[in-house]
């Protein structure tokens, strides 16, 4: 048998992911095809559910008929842009649905019609062929190379690549084999070669994408508790400023009676005039603004996860993703590269080092895990071993039972693996194993690494550090977490001296060690008792009691059916790391949502300085010295107020869709910073915008 040293193969960087959300500022063709739909939505029955706009329709309709009553350019003019209000309402909450349509328009791609092979029998090779749409739950199908899945399901028998490009848009192959956690196979994807059994884990219509269809296409999207709790708050608000709109036409016909000789005002003639400009204060004052975009900024909060391939099954998922205060994270893959490296030889006394790695890199030729390839890469690297060819030898596997490598080689043996392992090999054949190895193998352990022992010819030559590699910018993204206050967990199966190693070098506030399925449940339960919201990753059929009971439980996709089932996200790229920009995306989510609620609450108070004086200066002459923008007239002025209403919501659309910018920070900092960008802008901007339009509109017929 003939074996070389080869070099390692170079691995190019793996094209990366757009991850940002394409379209951050309008498209005219999405504008104007998302047009017929925001029409469709100016039906009562459907747009009664955001009261806000549903007054402002009303609103609509009343000045539409005081206008045909009564017309006047002033009046109809205040008609078309009441109208124009609610249509842009309707449009931002339609451009929403309309990105997700777009996606879901890709996802119906991978749902063709397609057949399965259905068993008759699991013991039996009878199988018929019926559409996939007929597939029940727990029914076994066979699928081979060139085949599409008819159904989610779990692989019950044999290996195969799978292409899950349709669903996932990687374009490399993944491996789904029988038992273990990469069982799962999702309907739509295509087997690449093989042959595997699956078993149906989905009901008829409930398939994987028939739910990420509903869900992006927000047919499925509930409101969630802070979104129904702030409907109720905007809904008070208009109650309470339609009451005291009502109350001022009385107000100033009493003012009239008591001063006969004050002047006429547009909120005293009595016409069709009076309840134009009452209904277009009910309306200014309103909070319109977020009004017409509280549906588009949750609608658009779960079209930024499925931008990152991840599914969330509910809005309420997403918006928990953005109070979660504790993060617990797997240490392998997640924090750590997944796969231990070599990093040293330490050989003992009486043994070079360029001796133990030649007998290192000799003994992990027959090892085929990552941990080997490692050992024999570093040997080349460090020591300049490089390719040579070897006859005549005896290969040792690595195996999980003998948990060591090696070769025999002219009445030479070398081994290599776990200390008690290789070291019970020494003793067997003779010799004695010295303090110094257990002095350098519990040194290695203690820092956090794994020992794995060398020996030759009933001798050990030395140890080999093996580490856990951090992955690059992992303390700083922890760090960025803990100014978010945010506490980071990290679990693992390790020792508790290396777990704290690992935790020490990553940067993570805590961690839990020789970790069970039953600890993380109690760790999880633990830390909700003390108020906290926590979110976790899993993949396993062990794991989905601990997504079940966490607030935020990402599944991967390459998870059994069980562990999806049990989380309320699943990750289609499979990447524990992206837990954290879910938390961010949620904490967007909040953040873009009670921004804009500031910026609509204060843009009230320049509309308030523009219709108020010039509604009521003429009954009360100290009103005057409101008029701060000194608008042409009361007609311009409430026209003015009108039309930047109107504007100022399509001019926020692009913000509401693509999130205010999120910087990782404490709440107070956060609360600080938004209330002076947006509250302080929400009023400066209005005064501006307000003093544009009436210069604009001043030479229109009755604005002097």
């Amino acid at each position: 048998m003939s074996t070389s040293v080869l070099e390692a193969p170079s691995q190019a960087p793996a094209p990366k992911k757009n991850g940002r959300v394409s379209g951050g500022l309008l498209d005219p063709k999405q504008l104007i095809s998302s047009l017929p739909d925001a029409l469709k939505k100016l039906n009562p029955v459907t747009l009664w559910r955001n009261p806000v706009m549903f007054i402002v329709e009303v609103g609509a309709v009343f000045t539409t008929v005081l206008a045909v009553l009564d017309p006047s350019f002033f009046a109809w003019a205040i008609v078309v842009w009441l109208w124009l209000t609610v249509v842009f309402a309707n449009l931002a909450e339609a451009v929403a649905e309309g990105r997700g349509k777009a996606q879901a328009a890709t996802l119906r791609a991978a749902k063709r019609d397609t057949t399965a092979r259905r068993l008759k029998s699991r013991a039996a090779a009878d199988w018929d062929v019926v559409g996939a749409a007929e597939l029940q739950q727990g029914d076994f199908v066979i699928v081979e190379a060139g085949e599409v899945v008819p159904g989610d399901g779990d692989v019950v028998e044999g290996i195969a690549s799978v292409d899950e490009s349709a669903i996932t848009g990687e374009s490399a192959p993944v491996i789904r084999e029988s038992g273990g956690d990469r069982s799962a196979v999702t309907g739509g994807t295509r087997v690449l070669s093989d042959r595997i059994i699956v078993q149906i884990t989905q009901k008829p219509g409930e398939s994987f994408i028939d739910r990420m269809i509903a869900l992006v296409e927000g047919a499925n999207r509930q409101k969630t508790p802070n979104e129904i709790a702030l409907n109720i708050l905007l809904a008070a608000l208009t109650i309470i400023f339609l009451v005291a709109t009502v109350t001022m036409q009385p107000l100033a016909i009493y003012s009239k009676l008591v001063n006969p000789g004050v002047a006429d005002s547009i909120a005293l003639t009595g016409d069709g005039v009076t309840g134009i400009v009452l209904v277009s204060l009910i309306v200014c004052l309103i909070p319109t603004t977020i009004g017409a975009l509280l549906s588009a900024i949750g609608i658009a909060g779960m079209d930024r996860l499925v931008q990152r391939n991840v599914l969330a099954m509910s809005g309420r998922a997403v918006e928990a993703a953005g109070d979660v205060s504790t993060l617990l994270l797997d240490k392998t893959g997640t924090i750590t590269l997944g796969n231990r490296q070599a990093s040293e030889f330490v050989p003992v006394a009486g043994v070079s080092e360029q001796q133990l790695a030649e007998a290192a890199q000799l003994s992990s030729l027959a090892d085929e895990t990552p941990e080997g390839r490692s050992i024999v890469v570093f040997a080349k690297e460090r020591y300049g071993l490089r390719e040579r060819e070897i006859h005549g030898a005896e290969w040792v596997a690595f195996t999980a039972q003998t948990r060591m490598s090696g070769v025999n080689l002219d009445g030479r043996q070398v081994r290599k693996g776990a200390a008690t392992a290789v070291m019970k090999w020494v003793r067997d054949a003779g010799g004695h194993p010295t303090d110094e190895v257990g002095h350098l193998v519990d040194g290695i352990s203690a820092s956090g690494g794994t020992p794995l022992v060398v020996a030759e010819q009933g001798r050990v030559l030395g140890v080999i550090h093996l580490k856990d590699v951090v992955k690059a910018g992992m303390r700083e993204r922890f760090d960025e977490m803990r100014r978010m206050g945010i506490r980071t967990v990290m679990i693992t199966g390790d020792n508790p001296l290396t777990a704290k190693a690992i935790a020490d070098e990553a940067g993570v506030d805590d961690f839990l060690a020789e970790a069970t399925p039953e600890d993380k449940l109690a760790l999880i339960r633990k830390e909700q008792e003390g108020g906290r919201l926590v979110a976790m990753t899993g993949d396993g059929t062990n794991d989905a009691p601990a997504l079940a009971q966490s607030d935020v439980g990402v599944a991967m996709n390459t998870g059994t059916s069980a562990a999806k089932e049990a989380g309320n996200m699943v990750d289609l790229d499979s990447n524990p790391t992206k837990l954290i920009e879910i938390v961010e995306i949620g904490k967007q989510l909040l953040i873009t949502r009670g921004a804009l609620t500031t910026f609509s609450i204060a843009n009230d108070i320049a509309k308030y300085f523009a219709i108020i004086p010039a509604m009521f200066a003429a009954v009360y002459p100290g009103l005057d010295a409101l008029n701060v923008m000194r608008l042409t007239s009361p007609q311009s002025a409430v026209l003015s107020a009108v039309i930047f209403n109107a504007v100022v919501i399509v001019a926020l659309i692009p913000l509401a869709l693509r999130g205010v910018r999120y910087r990782p920070s404490s709440a107070s900092k956060l609360l600080s910073r938004n209330l002076y960008l947006y509250g302080l802008g929400g009023i400066i901007v209005p005064f501006i915008g307000i003093k544009l339009i009436d210069l604009l509109i001043q030479f229109l017929p009755g604005m002097s």
